[in-house]
């Protein structure tokens, strides 16, 4: 999601304390000791419900609860059987894979979940109608490519229900990390007939939405709250134990710490101004913890909105006019560490077992000097002096404050630039980045699979999560090699991979900016709590209120 995280991108979503279930949320407060209530705050609604068109964070993580695909992620980020009964059965080639499906899953309308809603599911997010951004995600199947350029039907794909209880799915080549994959949003089923029968509506309220995950959705309130409750028909239903899980929309970071010291909700995360105070009490000492994951946050250039932007050198101008290490410590200050890369650290390794960055060089660093001669370089080129950019980014307060000081470092650094913020509910914003509707734009990027690929082909040439007309005929072959021929050579494989992250580095594509680091009070009668690196943030299943007080 990420998922994007625009999320977050979900560009790649949550900012500082912009998480959804790791900042606590719900407007119901829980009495009695350890009754199976979780209360939490979002900062965000949940954008859409239906797997096919959504992109967020904040929807992935919610996927994660309430629908289950073939596979889902165990605490060690493996795949395990969800819907699947077992492991994949692959021929030699490791291009077909045959999938039985438990007879005993169902939707919570009691429909059985079947091959054929997964046939479904894949065929209408592929179909160029549908309009489905993450089509791209599924490239791995047979005819993918072919039906998204309007070359082939969407019938044509590689997924095939031989009958109620078996899949078989057709790779156009063997991919390491598909098993994986298939535990993300995109690849989740849809039950046909319901989705037909709401069409336009259908993953827009809690009553346009089916389930086969271990909650429903049994609020959802625009802008205001939504609530999962247990799904009856689930078919592992004796492993979940939470009667209830509260999310309250809190935009306010700090109504959402109010809520948390009284009591009303269970988990929130901590702004720079709070951290320092909560690690030192020991009364939270308990209570608090921070964690590095792997999403990266940066600024999108958009070079067709503003054509002064497709100028490289005032690219690298802003890019390098930024005090990173400074944002983190004073605005952050959460355990989020500088960036100057697209990619995160420590979240994959090479075939010689070394961090995936160790190959990288990146001219993206922080460099007042240098981002000074780049920017006389481009006025020159450019002919003028003054250059006005609008900013967008998210509507959490904590937006705002990030916004000021990156407009504050552009303007002292490199005299004669403007930046004017313009702040707008995630929502919106996701359009709008969509739509290329912007000139510069806060955003990030949650990773969806194990793989530099879930970063890095975000970018080929007119690809939907582009969203910044960036162009680079080099860049897309590597992609392209890294995608086919040299998945049987892992080992160059992987410095195409790095060489291509280089050279959209050095073309200042992006303002790399952080790493996200969450730091956060949680209760701690809170157990079997997961965390993941990609795909949904989170899994509730067999969380546990234990030692409540």
């Amino acid at each position: 999601m990420k998922k994007n995280f625009q999320w977050f991108l979900v560009l790649l979503l949550a900012l500082t304390g912009f998480v959804s279930a790791c900042s606590g949320g719900g407007d119901k407060k829980a009495t009695g000791k350890d009754e199976q209530v979780l209360n939490f705050s979002s900062s965000s609604d949940i954008p859409s419900m239906d797997s096919s068109l959504a992109t967020d964070q904040v929807s992935f993580d919610v996927f994660n609860q309430v629908l289950e695909g073939l596979y889902t992620l165990d605490k060690e980020d493996k795949a395990v059987p969800g819907v699947a009964e077992g492991d994949p059965e692959k021929s030699k080639d490791g291009k077909t894979w045959t999938i039985k499906l438990r007879k005993d899953a169902k939707w919570s309308n009691g429909d059985p979940v079947t091959a054929k809603d997964f046939e479904f599911a894949w065929k209408r997010t592929i179909d160029p109608k549908t309009g489905a951004e993450y089509a791209y995600i599924m490239s791995d199947l047979k005819n993918a490519n072919k039906i998204m350029e309007g070359k082939a039907k969407p019938d044509e794909l590689g997924v095939k229900a031989i009958d109620d209880n078996t899949l078989e799915i057709q790779l156009e080549t063997n991919v390491p990390y598909f098993q994986e994959l298939l535990a993300f949003g995109t690849f989740l089923p849809q039950n046909e007939k319901f989705v037909k029968e709401k069409g336009d509506k259908f993953g827009t309220t809690k009553d346009d939405t089916l389930y086969n995950g271990p909650f429903v959705l049994n609020e959802w309130n625009t802008e205001k709250n939504y609530q999962l409750t247990p799904n009856k028909e689930y078919w592992d239903k004796g492993k979940v134990k939470l009667k209830e899980v509260n999310y309250q929309i809190v935009k306010e970071v700090q109504t959402a710490l109010n809520l948390y010291t009284t009591g009303k909700i269970d988990a929130v995360g901590l702004t720079a101004e709070n951290v320092d105070k909560y690690k030192n009490d020991a009364k939270y000492k308990d209570q608090f913890s921070t964690e590095l994951d792997a999403s990266t946050y940066f600024v999108r250039i958009n070079q067709s909105k503003n054509k002064d932007l497709q100028n490289k050198n005032l690219r690298l101008a802003l890019a390098k006019a930024i005090d990173k290490e400074k944002y983190v410590k004073t605005l952050l200050n959460n355990g989020s560490v500088p960036v100057d890369t697209l990619m995160p650290k420590e979240f994959v390794k090479g075939p010689d077992g070394k961090d995936y960055l160790e190959g990288v060089k990146s001219p993206l660093n922080y460099d007042k000097d240098e981002a000074k001669k780049y920017f006389d370089k481009a006025k020159k080129e450019l002919g003028k002096d003054n250059f006005t950019f609008e900013f967008l980014t998210y509507d959490a307060d904590t937006s705002k404050k990030d916004a000021e000081y990156i407009k504050e470092q552009l303007e002292t650094n490199l005299p004669g630039v403007t930046l004017k913020i313009k702040q707008q509910p995630f929502k919106q914003k996701l359009e709008l980045e969509s739509k290329k509707n912007y000139e510069l734009s806060f955003a990030g990027w949650g990773p969806d699979y194990p793989d530099p690929m879930t970063f890095i082909d975000m970018f080929v040439t007119d690809g939907p999560h582009n969203q910044m007309d960036w162009s680079n005929a080099e860049f897309d072959k590597k992609v392209k090699d890294a995608k086919g021929p040299l998945l049987a050579e892992p080992e160059k494989r992987w410095t195409t991979l790095q060489e291509a992250e280089q050279l959209f580095l050095e073309d200042a594509a992006i303002i790399p900016m952080y790493q996200r680091g969450t730091a956060r009070l949680r209760q701690p009668y809170i157990k079997n709590y997961v965390t993941h690196k990609f795909a949904g943030d989170t899994t509730l299943k067999e969380v546990t209120i234990e030692g409540k007080k």
